[in-house]
């Protein structure tokens, strides 16, 4: 969907309280701005969200501000064991998606097989 260099990987979202257990983190990153280290014994189970230099620019999600995306979060991690999902933006070589109108029609233009929009999921017979 993206058509990125394999160089450039997409951004771990992961809950805010196990930050620190999975990245060289130790404050809040909601805005992806910062791209701390990967533990290295984590990195294999998140390869998707690591740089070659083993680094991933880090969302930290923060329950009280996103319930909904911190419950998708929180749901993974209990099904899975890791409290991190891959994070981008929806796009596809045009500027970001900004309404359901734009995401609808990108959704379908696009090889993506679900489309979540608020408590909606589409999907693609």
């Amino acid at each position: 969907m993206k058509h990125r260099e394999p160089f450039r990987p997409f951004a771990p979202a992961v809950l805010s309280d196990h930050a620190g257990d999975w990245f060289d983190l130790d404050v809040a990153s909601p805005f992806m701005l910062l791209a701390p280290q990967v533990h290295p014994e984590k990195a294999h189970r998140i390869a998707g969200a690591v740089h070659v230099d083993g680094t991933a620019r880090v969302q930290t999600v923060d329950p009280a501000v996103a319930p909904a995306f911190a419950g998708l979060l929180g749901h993974f991690h209990r099904i899975t064991g890791v409290p991190v999902l891959l994070n981008t933006s929806f796009n596809d070589r045009e500027p970001i998606v900004e309404t359901p109108a734009h995401a609808l029609a990108t959704f379908q233009a696009s090889d993506l097989d679900a489309l979540c929009i608020g408590d909606y999921l589409v999907t693609k017979t």
